[in-house]
């Protein structure tokens, strides 16, 4: 296991999916200051139509209980949502939407996000669904998710490229 420095008790789990897509760099991993994650954002592109480039989903955001935002890499284009939040409680395991590899047609790797809170409440976001929801990541066993590491492509890369804006993403448990 890497080791992070933070002020902030990091338990040994990270939360992980197998169908997260491999393109792109992995951004700083950030946590919240104090507490766990009770919501989340997502920034979305919206279809762009036949012969353009999607993106879909370039950016996951946390809400912190002490009121603060937090993001790891995030793409250019799209807007964020309003933010989705449990009802009671923090955010303690997730599901991602990828839509696999498509060739020599446009790819979008990442394209949503489920979440399930410590209750049970499960939150989507709302985003496009090109592929497959993987299965559920591992569940915080104490405390619950407080950080966050995405991958994201770089993006731009000129005219006869596929962008794809966020691939994947892991998060962090705290007691």
């Amino acid at each position: 296991m890497k080791i992070i420095e933070t002020s902030r008790v990091v338990t040994n789990v990270i939360l992980t999916v197998p169908n997260g897509a491999k393109w792109g760099d992995w951004g700083e991993i950030q946590f919240c200051t104090s507490g766990h994650a009770n919501g989340f954002a997502i920034k979305v592109q919206e279809p762009q139509g036949i012969l353009k480039d999607d993106t879909s989903l370039n950016g996951i955001r946390l809400y912190c209980e002490s009121g603060e935002t937090i993001e790891s890499a995030v793409g250019p284009f799209g807007e964020w949502s309003n933010s989705i939040n449990c009802s009671k409680g923090y955010l303690n395991s997730f599901s991602l939407n990828v839509e696999k590899p498509q060739g020599p047609l446009d790819d979008s790797a990442a394209n949503n996000i489920k979440f399930k809170c410590q209750d049970g409440e499960e939150l989507k976001g709302d985003s496009y669904e090109w592929g497959t929801f993987g299965p559920w990541s591992l569940s915080c066993k104490t405390g619950a998710i407080c950080g966050i590491q995405t991958r994201v492509e770089p993006t731009n890369r000129g005219f006869f490229t596929d962008d794809t804006g966020l691939n994947d993403v892991q998060f962090y448990c705290c007691d």
